[in-house]
């Protein structure tokens, strides 16, 4: 009788569902003992607590991907316990759990780098890549070991499904067989759309990313509570740029003032170069760290500490994007991004105002070099939707031997930067983007123990950059372009961590912004708030370009603008302004912090005062004019 109740059926498919759950709690695990250090968890007991509430995460996920092999499963097919259906469950349900299971093992490595969850525009960021082979070769040879400990726990995985076997069951009462199915199928349907959904109540929307914050006071666990394969799977499609009509239009041009100009007269136009340095966090620089007495500090850039002691340097800027096409879009677009990047999403194709079109406009000559593939990281196609003149990439170059895995060496590319300059009508801009302080963190061989090791992987070639910079002044300075020049030094987004002060949740995206002219002119420390978006409208300021011109951004040598920064973890937004950073989670806050809890402890929003209140509208108008002027194609 059982058999026709199917109870040996039933209690299988659960032992192997059950699989499921305890594998993703083995990976949650993992994530953890590999990101301790980030995650800044304090207590066994914490983690077990944010595990729980993950269940309902790793539920969502677990359901979508099994979906297929519980459907058959438990339709009364007769033939459900014959070994050659078994064997077909076994290989659904192997492939399906194992490819998504596998993401978990990527994140492992990759939250290091992006400090988020993956998502599926993470793909946008390697689409034009060349060197896909070689570059999985380099990340399989660094980190084998985790490839390994997936494959050590993917045959536990195989073995413990294995022990339950089901032999062949005769049904005895096909009535009951068929009946108790469907009961059965129809209550497993409910469960499985409950369980997708995270609840039952019509009330709430299927559980996304932005829930797992409901579950930690500190928004950095909340990459704990969550499981690649939800983010993944949440992501899928997904348009975040969606309007909004909190405020009217009057009130976002008087909160936001969308719209700048200025009114600085200068003798002649200045050249200007921008130099984009890959992965340079903040944390390695040592002339932006003298304020923060940090216990046996290291630099690893003895030439740009000694050039920021000639420089406009904020110690206190951070980066808008958690990706390379981020840092393009929002210093030379002055276009943030946020959880779905601007640069990935259906809206890029318009017209669109920027440090580029406003230079282009003022008689300046424009260009971009960057020594990988022609077309890698976006930065190609961003470039043409943006005007600029000239594109200079490995093609242009074209000696292969000078070559890294990801493209050509920085100290060569710079120095054929110089040689191309030296071609150009003044007044020019151009925007170098360096490459070679990128993952896997390779030396050219001529330089293998030239740079101090350090404590990080990436240290060697942090050396190895600023010495490629070096190179490139010292030539520099020989040009006759060379004094009426602006230099801009700044990175794209951060990189690994070594130093607690920069594992803290705000700091993350912490990064170095420095402005030098030949002449001394600009040379100050400035500890006020700064961001990426903030060097569109600052150069346009130094140039005396006076037409109105759109930017979200301010002015960082212009006193009358309010300093603030916003950026996007990929799950919640953070608006820092005054004395207060705000947790928003794109509809309300959730969170308010002094501005000096960098590791955002103490949440105050239980004391929420009216500068509190304040902080929260701007943040809320930020996103909204972001947002309309997006969709309505008004960059």
């Amino acid at each position: 009788m059982n058999q026709s109740y199917r109870l040996k059926e039933y209690s299988i498919l659960f032992y192997r569902l059950i699989l499921v759950y305890f594998f993703y709690f083995i990976a949650r695990l993992l994530f953890f003992i590999f990101n301790k250090d980030l995650l800044n968890i304090d207590f066994i007991s914490e983690f077990f607590k944010i595990s729980y509430h993950g269940l309902a995460f790793d539920t969502t996920a677990i359901l979508y991907i099994n979906s297929l092999f519980i459907l058959l499963s438990i339709l009364p097919l007769i033939i459900n316990t014959k070994a050659v259906f078994q064997k077909i469950l076994f290989y659904i349900y192997f492939t399906t759990n194992l490819i998504a299971y596998a993401t978990n093992f990527v994140d492992i490595i990759y939250y290091k780098f992006s400090n988020f969850r993956l998502t599926t525009t993470v793909l946008n960021e390697f689409e034009g890549e060349t060197n896909g082979l070689a570059l999985f070769f380099s990340f399989l040879r660094d980190y084998g070991y985790i490839f390994l400990l997936f494959i050590i726990i993917a045959w536990l995985w195989i073995y413990l499904y294995k022990k339950a076997n089901l032999n062949p069951l005769k049904i005895n009462n096909k009535k009951i067989y068929f009946g108790f199915s469907l009961i059965t199928f129809l209550v497993s349907v409910t469960l499985i759309i409950g369980g997708i959904r995270g609840d039952f109540k019509k009330s709430t929307r299927p559980i996304n990313l932005v829930d797992a914050n409901k579950y930690v006071k500190n928004p950095i666990h909340a990459a704990l509570v969550l499981n690649t394969p939800f983010a993944l799977i949440r992501t899928i499609n997904k348009n975040k740029f969606k309007k909004s009509n909190y405020f009217s239009e009057k009130e976002l041009l008087n909160i936001v003032k969308p719209i700048k100009q200025y009114n600085k007269t200068v003798d002649s136009k200045p050249n200007i170069i921008v130099l984009i340095v890959e992965s340079y966090a903040r944390e390695y620089l040592g002339a932006f760290n003298k304020r923060y007495n940090i216990p046996n500090y290291k630099s690893y850039t003895p030439f740009l500490d000694s050039l920021a002691q000639h420089s406009l340097i904020f110690d206190n800027a951070f980066a808008n994007g958690r990706k390379s096409i981020h840092g393009m879009s929002s210093i030379l677009a002055g276009i943030p991004s946020f959880k779905v990047a601007f640069t990935s999403s259906s809206y890029v194709n318009q017209k669109i105002q920027s440090l580029v079109s406003c230079l282009n406009d003022y008689g300046y000559n424009t260009s971009f070099f960057h020594g990988a593939a022609n077309g890698s990281m976006g930065f190609l196609g961003f470039g043409n939707i943006l005007g600029l003149d000239h594109y200079y990439g490995k093609t242009e170059f074209n000696n292969n031997d000078q070559s890294g895995i990801w493209g050509i060496w920085d100290e060569p590319f710079l120095q054929y930067t110089i040689k191309i300059l030296n071609t150009k009508q003044e007044p020019f801009f151009t925007t170098v983007f360096t490459i070679s302080s990128h993952d896997p963190f390779v030396l050219p061989k001529k330089y293998k123990g030239k740079f101090p090791k350090g404590d990080l992987k990436i240290h060697k070639v942090v050396g190895y950059t600023d010495y490629a910079l070096k190179k490139f002044f010292e030539n520099a300075k020989k040009q006759p372009w060379f004094k009426n020049t602006i230099f801009v030094v700044t990175a794209d987004h951060t990189n690994q961590k070594f130093y607690p002060k920069y594992k803290k949740g705000i700091n993350r995206s912490a990064i170095p912004i420095l402005f030098y002219k030949p002449d001394n002119s600009l040379t100050k420390l400035d500890s006020t708030l700064a961001q990426q978006i903030d060097i569109y409208p600052t150069l346009l300021d130094m140039v005396g370009y006076k037409k109105p011109f759109r930017s979200w951004g301010r002015s960082l040598i212009n006193s009358n603008s309010e300093p603030f920064v916003i950026t996007h973890t990929g799950n919640v937004f953070h608006f820092m302004k005054g004395n207060y950073t705000c947790v928003f989670d794109g509809k309300k806050a959730i969170g308010f912090y002094k501005i000096e809890d960098d590791a955002l402890k103490n949440n105050l929003i239980k004391s929420k005062d009216d500068e509190m209140q304040t902080i929260e509208n701007e943040c809320k108008a930020y996103i909204e004019d972001y947002y309309n002027r997006i969709v309505d194609k008004r960059l």
